[in-house]
């Protein structure tokens, strides 16, 4: 475990890579100022198309995925998760609350899901494609991102997970949810900006992750 809280920082740090941030930047556009503001997948392929938006998810998921699975792998008590759980929540905290860019990051979303697919590969493979259907259904990205992360929650404590397992995931989840009462405020009152693409690249195998 010690070992696990010295790498705590460098786990954090992981998280405010601004993926959406630099590939947006590379193309002149500035993702804090247009779409819905919010540097995530969904913003980026409203702004520039479905295979950036991809490209931004896969970027966002994987530092998740790889502050969790170090954690897993230096600190094997209680099969790997504690760990796991404990440098992934650093990275979801530092995408959600970078201290590089004045704590505003986004919704952690895709960080999050990285984070939960490194103990629960099957639950997460299910609440993704739960979000696929309801994300192309709605069009709205927040009530899929907040419909999983409840689904994830219920999944996980149907299962008889431990109280550990069920502790973070309703602290993640709590996050999500929290993170997304704008949005969800924006969807009741016809406000919420649509998951499409106004570069006319709108039609992807599967829409991407919400707003993250």
């Amino acid at each position: 475990m010690p070992e696990v809280l010295l790498l705590i920082p460098l786990a954090y740090l992981l998280g405010t890579f601004p993926s959406a941030r630099i590939v947006a930047r590379r193309h002149g556009i500035d993702v804090h100022n247009e779409g819905s503001g919010n540097p995530g997948a969904s913003n980026i392929y409203r702004l520039m198309g479905w295979k950036w938006g991809v490209f931004v998810l896969v970027l966002d998921i994987g530092k998740g995925a790889l502050a969790a699975g170090i954690g897993a792998l230096v600190d094997t008590a209680f099969d790997g998760h504690r760990g796991a759980y404990v440098l992934g929540l650093a990275a979801v905290l530092g995408h959600v609350f970078p201290v590089t860019r004045h704590f505003k990051g986004g919704r952690g979303v895709a960080t999050a899901a990285g984070v939960l697919a490194v103990p629960f590969p099957l639950v997460m493979a299910i609440t993704g494609a739960v979000w696929v259907v309801i994300a192309r259904g709605l069009h709205k990205a927040s009530v899929a991102s907040v419909a999983c992360a409840v689904l994830f929650t219920v999944i996980v404590v149907a299962r008889g997970a431990s109280w550990l397992d069920m502790s973070v995931v309703s602290v993640i989840a709590g996050i999500i949810i929290v993170r997304h009462l704008k949005s969800l405020l924006r969807v009741i009152r016809g406000q919420e900006l649509g998951l499409s693409s106004t570069t006319g690249d709108d039609a992807p195998p599967d829409p991407v992750e919400g707003d993250r």
